[in-house]
């Protein structure tokens, strides 16, 4: 798990889709979509349920954005 990974998972269910998470992070919507696999393969669950019309955070989604916007408040990169 990289803290890269958890930023990107905060902007996805913050803004509740992909591509708007992917422009405000300046980075490609394939990008972006790897990574969260990538955590959620790592972490053997289902974070973001994947609508057609944008994303709903699963209930193991909602544990894990909770503990990481704590770890990111606790090394001051996420602003309040």
């Amino acid at each position: 798990m990289e803290l890269k990974q958890l930023k990107y998972l905060l902007s996805v269910s913050e803004l509740g889709s992909f591509s708007k998470a992917a422009v405000v992070l300046s980075v490609a919507q394939p990008v972006l979509s790897r990574h969260i696999r990538s955590l959620e393969e790592e972490l053997g669950v289902e974070l973001l349920h994947r609508t057609g019309r944008g994303i709903v955070v699963s209930d193991a989604g909602k544990v894990v954005v909770d503990h990481a916007r704590s770890l990111m408040a606790s090394i001051g990169a996420v602003s309040a």
